[in-house]
């Protein structure tokens, strides 16, 4: 195709849009729900990952010290420990004020300050991942300096089957809907390509070329992937926006932060905008095949 045909044929396309506007407009509408629904799955999933991610790095090891022990000597030992990011020292007399602080009155347990303090020294433990957690559990308890070891084996055990689960289910269930986006565009393409399907014949009768027919065909249904498209990131953004804003400004979720890295959010939104415009041109593509064979 020269150039002054292919001039000819991107005229053709946005000529085709304006006289067949009312059909352009409804499957771009609908391309754009598709990718919505899409779309709105992927920011969920994201924001659900987060969540998780959040809970799992606040699982943390409390090591109790024997009486007596010196706490900067078990320190050294485990931070030499695989995963472990980071250590916090909480002396017997912090571990009390904490308490009494949490029992709101400071002053309730004054009598048990200086050696009548039953705490032991405490050091927390916070590893990167949370299936280190009981290894490295197991492994500072078994320190001589180490009276107790707790880390919430049962909370730790029944977050790594949650997250095990809740990762299988939105991989399946984005896949199915990906997959049904894909068919609902191509569909809807397909529709717009049979309502036309006369010109189509008309033209092939006339003599023009199975290049000439098909190529304002892609170029119309990468416009109106691509319109649709633009519509549902537009949507998107300004629903995601409000609710992120919602949440965070709702005091009582406390480990919820809705995501807002964009470098999160643009893969997300660059992904829909591919996939719409491709998928569309895909559709006209294989739609105005059946009606090139005259």
């Amino acid at each position: 195709m020269n150039r002054y045909a292919f001039g000819y044929c991107i005229r053709q396309s946005f000529r085709s849009l304006s006289r067949n506007a009312w059909l352009a407009l409804l499957t771009s509408g609908l391309i754009a729900i598709s990718l919505i629904i899409l779309g709105g799955f992927l920011l969920v999933t994201t924001n659900v990952n987060q969540f998780i991610h959040t809970l799992e790095s606040n699982v943390e090891i409390s090591v109790f010290l024997e009486e007596g022990v010196s706490a900067s000597e078990v320190e050294a030992q485990i931070a030499g420990l695989e995963g472990v990011t980071e250590q916090t020292f909480v002396s017997k007399e912090e571990g009390l004020e904490n308490f009494s602080r949490t029992m709101g009155d400071p002053t309730l347990l004054r009598d048990l300050e200086g050696e009548d303090n039953p705490l032991p020294d405490l050091i927390r433990v916070q590893v990167s991942e949370p299936e280190q957690v009981a290894v490295v559990a197991q492994t500072v308890g078994a320190y001589p300096e180490v009276e107790l070891v707790d880390y919430g084996e049962e909370l730790v055990t029944r977050l790594m089957q949650i997250t095990s689960r809740l990762n299988a289910l939105f991989l399946t269930l984005g896949v199915l809907i990906a997959l049904g986006a894909v068919f609902l565009i191509v569909n809807i393409i397909r529709l717009s390509a049979v309502a036309r399907q006369e010109e189509v014949v008309v033209m092939k009768y006339m003599g023009a070329s199975n290049g000439y027919i098909r190529f304002p065909f892609l170029m119309e249904g990468m416009v109106m992937g691509w319109t649709g498209t633009v519509v549902a990131i537009l949507a998107l953004g300004m629903i995601y926006t409000q609710l992120a804003s919602a949440f965070g400004q709702d005091s009582l979720i406390l480990l919820f932060q809705p995501v807002t890295d964009m470098e999160r959010l643009l893969p997300i939104f660059l992904g829909l905008m591919i996939m719409g415009t491709l998928m569309a041109g895909f559709g006209s593509f294989v739609s105005i095949r059946k009606y090139l064979k005259v």
